[in-house]
């Protein structure tokens, strides 16, 4: 179990690989170059058209030839380079492990890594996100309509480290009747939310600093007495009386408390209904003429039902049963002074998400204030004290007899603790990626495959595998395999599976608490399903013999056996759950040992599943251009219909653009980016849940991908002593 730190085993090694490079470098970016300036973009055919004196036109004939004239005087160099280069890729290492030790004020925030403390009894949750980021050389991703490789790399770091930083907020209903309640995001909560202590349970004092959201209230917009919201409902206070501490039932100052239905102690008789003056209504919902039944039990003044075993999930003058729990990593201070462009000015402690596409959601931050209760940046199912909430609708939603909640998504989710990204194949932005995400995970598998010639691999690699996986949970054990069947032009590309043995916690009997990940990306030319289900074939075989020989403990040490929290696959499978292609994938033996959370069956997806991948000649319309515009897209038919990509039709070329076509399009887009989770293997009575599934558009502008997020809960079925 020894991961792999360097790329190769001696500095000697690693010194001729560096010196190879350095004389292939100039050629590989004279050709790069050369070939970008060929290929156009929809943006910059759009800039070109939209200039005058064609000054960018004249760039590109003027860059051209000369990029070709030093690509030529470049390329004696090159093959001195490559003849050094291409034997030592033999001996290289199959990924690249890296870890960033938290500094102190990461370690005491909890940023930078996730507690692998002792097991609780109730288990925990576990975030997995899955992404296509494209990152090819700029050459190739063009292709793709996309540019400025080095660029995006940076900024899908970032959009991903401050999505995932946001703070967690979780809503816990008792009431199995009321579940409409959730939160998708911070600034749904901290504009839309007004928070009461309640009646019959006041919380704990805690202080809790919201930023500018904490002086922005709004009326609430729920009221008991009158939904329509009315002004001058005596219940409420007005807009413009938010910050009074008058009671709003005797608004004068008058020592009536004991009489105020609104106020705990004293008799519920008050005479004086601010509802109905002649105190004679039975039906009143304010004050209740039933009298107090059990000593200690108190009848709540809006519902004057005596017999109601329960209170009202929805009534805001008693304990609502809504328990929310609160957990956010602290924002970076060295980011804060080093990177200018992720302050909003004006605001302290205020960090976007680094581009112009950045939302005021990501700006808020809560901040633990001094005195009060530190915020846990950990994601243990936690309890804070109870409160009553005015609610407004959320975008979560539960589809009929739905067990968990699905949404799309703006932002990435928080607390983040697995992410698996595809196609991270140029070096350099591998590089600037790591470095992003190193401010937020602390482990990082990357570099990941082969180049040059190694084993099964008998065709020339130039590209690794493009996978990269980040973790906030110390790795145990690593494995890299390549599909050895690639055809045509993703033959070039070492393609494979990424295992990884993650340590989550510890027992009380000492014994490790692991988990397994596995990223992968599968074969992806149109046509070819025999060769997706050869490989989807290797991938069980292989995760099955990781599983084996990384459970088995070191000679001649006697270890406790590990127990088993998930286990999980996250990629681009390329293909689809309703293509008609895609049948034989559809059927495979994958689907009965892992679960699929979109999939009722083979070619038939729930009804709330959306495809993942976007039509590539869109991404610079400005419907698309942020991720908050992408979102509202999403949630509308006709926008998916409009810039996601259909399994082909008869009447269509698969190589035409979709938009605009009107012919009837058949489910919501092709899912090709997949989240799987198994239950087998799992200790005697521990259970998986999913808590929540997300389609995430917060890379919008940036990959021609949709990003999948899934938060699962592990339960042991033990209680908490």
């Amino acid at each position: 179990m020894v991961l792999h730190i360097t790329p190769y085993s001696s500095a000697c090694l690693h010194f001729l690989d560096g010196l190879s490079w350095s004389l292939v470098f100039p050629c590989y970016w004279f050709l790069d170059r050369l070939l970008a300036s060929c290929v156009a973009t929809s943006l910059e055919k759009r800039q070109r058209s939209q200039d005058p004196c064609s000054f960018l036109t004249l760039c590109v004939l003027i860059s051209a030839p000369l990029y070709l004239l030093l690509l030529l005087a470049s390329l004696p160099f090159a093959l001195l380079g490559f003849i050094i280069w291409a034997p030592l890729q033999a001996i290289r290492q199959p990924y690249l492990y890296t870890y960033c030790r938290p500094d102190k004020h990461q370690a005491e925030q909890g940023q930078a890594g996730a507690g692998i403390g002792e097991w609780r009894p109730q288990g925990r949750s576990f975030c997995f996100c899955s992404a296509n980021v494209c990152l090819l050389p700029d050459s190739l991703a063009r292709f793709n309509n996309l540019s400025d490789t080095h660029r995006r790399a940076r900024e899908v770091g970032k959009r991903i480290r401050n999505g995932a930083s946001r703070p967690q907020i979780k809503i816990y209903i008792d009431s199995p009747t009321n579940t409409s309640i959730s939160a998708t995001s911070f600034s749904s909560l901290a504009t839309g939310f007004r928070r009461t202590s309640s009646l019959g349970q006041r919380p704990d004092q805690t202080h809790t600093t919201n930023g500018p959201a904490d002086t922005e209230t709004e009326p609430a917009t729920e009221c008991p007495i009158h939904p329509s919201g009315a002004t001058d409902c005596p219940v409420h206070p007005s807009v413009n009386d938010q910050g009074s501490a008058e009671c709003p039932v005797h608004p004068d100052g008058a020592d009536t408390t004991a009489e105020c239905p609104l106020h705990q102690g004293g008799t519920k008789s008050s005479s004086d209904c601010p509802i109905h003056t002649s105190g004679e209504a039975p039906d009143c919902p304010v004050h209740s003429t039933v009298a107090q039944s059990a000593p200690g039990h108190h009848d709540c003044p809006m519902h004057g039902d005596g017999t109601q075993p329960k209170p009202a999930t929805d009534c805001p003058l008693h304990t609502s049963g809504v328990q929310i729990s609160i957990s956010a990593p602290e924002p970076d201070p060295q980011e804060e002074e080093a990177e200018t462009g992720n302050h909003r000015p004006g605001e302290h402690g205020g960090a976007d998400t680094g581009s112009m596409t950045a939302s005021r959601e990501s700006l808020a931050r809560y901040h633990g204030s001094d005195g009060g209760i530190g915020i846990s940046s950990n994601n243990t199912l936690s309890h804070v004290p109870r409160t009553s909430i005015f609610k407004r609708p959320g975008r979560k939603r539960r589809h009929g007899d739905e067990t968990f909640d699905h949404e799309i998504s703006a932002f990435f989710p928080a607390n983040l603790d697995f992410l698996a990204l595809q196609e991270v194949f140029d070096h350099g932005s591998t590089t600037r990626l790591r470095r992003q995400l190193h401010r937020y995970f602390p482990y990082i598998l990357s570099d990941v495959g082969r180049y040059g010639w190694k084993g099964c691999c008998s065709r020339f690699k130039f590209l690794n595998s493009g996978l990269m996986l980040a973790s906030r949970y110390p790795i145990l054990d690593a494995r890299y395999e390549c599909y050895p069947n690639g055809r045509g032009e993703d033959a070039l590309a070492a393609k494979g599976a990424l295992f990884a043995k993650v340590h989550v916690g510890t027992s009380h009997q000492e014994q490790r608490v692991v988990g397994y990940v596995t990223c992968t990306h599968l074969h992806a030319i149109e046509g070819d399903a025999s060769v997706r289900c050869e490989q989807l074939d290797r991938l069980l075989q292989w995760g099955a013999e990781f599983r084996q020989s990384s459970s088995i403990p070191p000679e001649g040490e006697k270890v406790l056996e590990d127990l088993v929290a998930f286990d999980v696959i996250l990629g681009d499978l390329n293909f689809d759950n309703c293509s008609s292609e895609d049948k034989l994938e559809q059927q495979h033996a994958l689907f009965t040992q892992y679960k699929d959370p979109c999939r009722l069956g083979p070619g038939e997806d729930k009804p709330w599943a959306l495809g993942t991948l976007l039509d590539p000649s869109g991404l610079y319309d400005e419907d698309v251009s942020s991720p908050e515009s992408l979102q509202k897209l999403m949630e509308n038919e006709e926008g998916r219909k409009e810039y996601l990509v259909f399994p082909p039709s008869k009447s269509q070329c698969p190589a035409s653009s979709q938009k605009g076509r009107k012919i009837p399009l058949k489910g919501n887009g092709r899912r090709i980016d997949y989240i799987l989770y198994s239950d087998e293997g799992l200790q005697q009575d521990w259970k998986l849940e999913i808590e929540e599934f997300s389609f995430v558009t917060q890379l919008a502008g940036l990959t021609d991908h949709l990003s999948v997020a899934m938060r699962l809960a592990v339960s042991t079925g033990e209680e908490e002593p």
